[in-house]
């Protein structure tokens, strides 16, 4: 394939979504794949929507998924300017050059007729469309008007006979009858360029081969197909990418749904999972393979694999489920596929919101034996927390172990002290081999000897490997709560 220039082209009104992401991303790999250039260019001519911080959000969280761009607003280009909004001029000229090719004309409607259109049209059961009026004035008539300060927009002059035939690469031919089209606005009456111009000029300024965007843009694409048909511009490929459904599979997902998620712990919000301690790594993974797929089995995929196997051709066009436990499956695989000091150092922050400030050598110590317990960051501190606490609480109930009488679990909790004291460090290879004899010694089962010893150090019945824990506890706090333990089994004689 050829090298590909691709654009991914937000709004900053609001947060970053799944599907934004997903769309960068593809845009990312098919740019690396092929030695292309992948371009960010920010959207942002509907001023009245947009969001002061969005672009900031949007940009940290492109580059924390690994996403980087070659071209943009922050690293220049030889396209640019890449806002949008500091290319009114450019949009104006393009509109002019439409108007004078009889290709789109000036409209003076006020909002008030066009509402009394619409509710006509409505009440003759008819779909909402432009009625016209102002398509064929004299174009005297349209610069007086012009002249003399009336407020006007620009829309795009769409044949009503016919038919246009565009052409999509997951989906194949679309034909649409000329006459369901619309007459739409191009540019607002403050003479900012709506997106059907204005993507439009910049993907052929900017020279884009490839736009992939969202099936929500598959109504208007005869019309931006027309667009290019009316500058003579050659079109590039372009491909819809499938929508978001519920997790449930009945609905598009949308932002509105973004609250009950979060009930749940999920978000749909990209930015959300740095801080819900999911791994730009498993997210990248778990997006990637919502709508495309390498084969019927392959589902670990790291940044330079997807960079290797991702095709347009696999691309899916059917709706993609959002499915969060394949999410946590991902997450998972990455968190163990990390290296220790690189675990160490991504579980940190998660221990200190947890109220856990760990040095560097506890890090090293606790991230070996809790990564294959970690589906998330954040779980590290349910997993291991309670291993630094100073105090914990002991249940007479729960140190005694089943099928275990008073007396024998006083029994073990002595010669655990006598065995665990007698050691020079609780390192496992220095404090098992003796315990294992211990039980042996007992004529006992190991769950019984090591389950009265798990409860009595960290006061749970569910840890990460004993032996390792016991260590990180540390002699003196396993040998004081030992102690609790015998005077709480002896008052009970």
């Amino acid at each position: 394939m050829q090298p590909v220039r691709v654009r991914f082209a937000p709004s900053p009104t609001g947060r970053v979504h799944l599907g934004s992401g997903r769309t960068a991303l593809y845009d990312y790999l098919i740019a690396k794949q092929t030695g292309g250039q992948f371009i960010l260019r920010i959207e942002d001519t509907d001023q009245k929507r947009y969001v002061p911080g969005a672009e900031e959000e949007l940009i940290n969280g492109l580059r924390w998924l690994g996403i980087d761009w070659d071209e943009g607003p922050d690293v220049g280009g030889p396209y640019g300017p890449y806002r949008q909004s500091e290319r009114k001029e450019i949009y104006q000229r393009y509109a002019r050059e439409l108007i004078d090719k009889g290709f789109a004309y000036p409209c003076f409607c006020t909002a008030e007729r066009l509402q009394a259109v619409r509710e006509q049209q409505l009440h003759n059961k008819e779909m909402p469309h432009y009625d016209g009026t102002c398509r064929n004035l004299r174009p005297e008539e349209a610069s007086a008007r012009i002249a003399a300060g009336e407020p006007y927009v620009v829309r795009f002059k769409t044949p009503k006979e016919g038919t246009t035939t565009v052409k999509d690469l997951l989906r194949g031919e679309i034909n649409i009858e000329n006459r369901q089209l619309d007459d739409y606005i191009i540019v607002k009456s403050d003479g900012l360029a709506l997106y059907h111009l204005a993507a439009m000029v910049d993907d052929h300024l900017m020279k884009i081969t490839h736009v992939i965007r969202g099936s929500e843009w598959l109504p208007t694409f005869p019309l931006h197909h027309l667009i290019y048909q009316a500058f003579g511009w050659d079109m590039p490929t372009f491909i819809h990418l499938s929508v978001f459904l519920k997790p449930s599979g009945k609905g598009k997902m949308s932002k509105r749904d973004a609250v009950d998620l979060d009930k749940e712990g999920y978000s749909i919000f990209l930015n959300d999972f740095k801080d819900l301690g999911y791994l730009p790594e498993g997210v990248v993974n778990w997006i990637a393979l919502m709508g495309w797929s390498y084969d019927d089995h392959t589902e670990f995929f790291t940044m330079d694999d997807l960079i290797e196997k991702f095709s347009f051709e696999k691309l899916n066009p059917s709706p993609a489920a959002i499915n969060f436990e394949k999410l946590d499956h991902f997450n998972g695989l990455h968190i163990r596929s990390l290296p220790v000091p690189v675990l160490a150092e991504q579980v940190k922050p998660f221990f200190e919101k947890g109220g856990y400030a760990l040095t560097d050598d506890q890090l090293l110590q606790v991230a070996p034996i809790i990564q294959e317990r970690l589906v998330t960051l954040d779980d590290a501190v349910e997993v291991a927390g309670f291993l630094f606490d100073e105090d914990i609480e002991l249940v007479l109930e729960d140190l005694i172990p089943k099928k275990t009488t008073l007396e024998e679990t006083l029994a073990i909790a002595k010669n655990c002290y006598e065995v665990l004291s007698g050691l020079p460090s609780l390192a496992p290879a220095v404090a098992e081999p003796p315990m294992r004899e211990l039980v042996e010694k007992m004529g006992l089962k190991a769950g019984q000897v090591f389950g009265f010893l798990r409860q009595a150090a960290t006061g749970r019945k569910v840890t990460p490997p004993l032996f390792e824990s016991l260590e990180i506890i540390g002699k003196e706090k396993v040998l004081s709560r030992l102690k609790l333990a015998i005077t709480l089994l002896e008052s009970q004689q």
